[in-house]
């Protein structure tokens, strides 16, 4: 089973994310925030992918906590940058929003998933992608040559369930989870789906965030199902 979404922020939002860290992790046991971070001691990830990986983590071990501390405080600090701007309240995130309150409830149901696992070779296949979309200036799932996601996992990892997520304008790990949970603007929360999913057992992950021409950042996440 292949899934392929895509998110396209309308703006950059670049915060403290130590600050961030700080306040929310009050929340959070030292072994909890451990365990999700199963990607600390990946040297090929930077230390913004390797959040990616923690973040989705908390959110798939305890949803309801994650909504009440990380994105809270996502949300306080994105609305707050965001006020400069004259088309605010096309930016910011409504907690009035249909988006916010199907989240609110979906997470309210999410505690104890499995959590996910990086993947030095997967996140090379994601790194391959995002580098393209850069070099050719384009916001797609397909490669300029015509591949899938699904065929570009396929080729390192055949006859596997995986997915693939898309997310633009955000160079940190806690702006681009939070954003493709919220998937403002996405009919069939597609990016929130795979996230949080477990009916095809997708275990790792694959990640990279890389400069864009035209959104600043973009970040591609990779999943697959691999025997324990």
């Amino acid at each position: 089973m292949k899934f392929a979404q895509i998110i396209i922020p309308l703006l950059f939002s670049i915060f403290s994310i130590q600050s961030l860290k700080a306040q929310s992790s009050s929340g959070w046991t030292k072994d909890e925030l451990r365990a999700a971070n199963t990607a600390g001691n990946a040297d090929y990830l930077t230390g913004e992918e390797k959040d990616i990986v923690m973040y989705i983590n908390l959110a798939r071990m305890d949803g309801e906590r994650f909504f009440n501390t990380f994105l809270q405080d996502f949300i306080d600090d994105h609305n707050q940058r965001m006020q400069k701007y004259s088309n605010y309240e096309r930016l910011k995130i409504s907690r009035t929003s249909s988006y916010y309150r199907s989240l609110k409830n979906d997470l309210k149901n999410i505690r104890l998933l499995p959590v996910f696992y990086p993947d030095e070779a997967l996140s090379q296949v994601a790194w391959q992608h995002a580098k393209e979309l850069n070099k050719k200036n384009y916001a797609s799932h397909s490669s300029m040559d015509g591949r899938s996601p699904k065929d570009r996992i396929g080729k390192i990892y055949p006859k596997k369930s995986s997915g693939e997520n898309l997310a633009f304008g955000f160079s940190t790990g806690l702006g681009n989870v939070c954003m493709l949970l919220l998937d403002k603007g996405v009919p069939d929360l597609g990016h929130r789906k795979l996230l949080l999913n477990t009916s095809y057992q997708l275990n790792t992950v694959g990640v990279s965030i890389q400069p864009h021409k035209t959104y600043q950042h973009c970040a591609v996440m990779d999943f697959v199902s691999l025997p324990n």
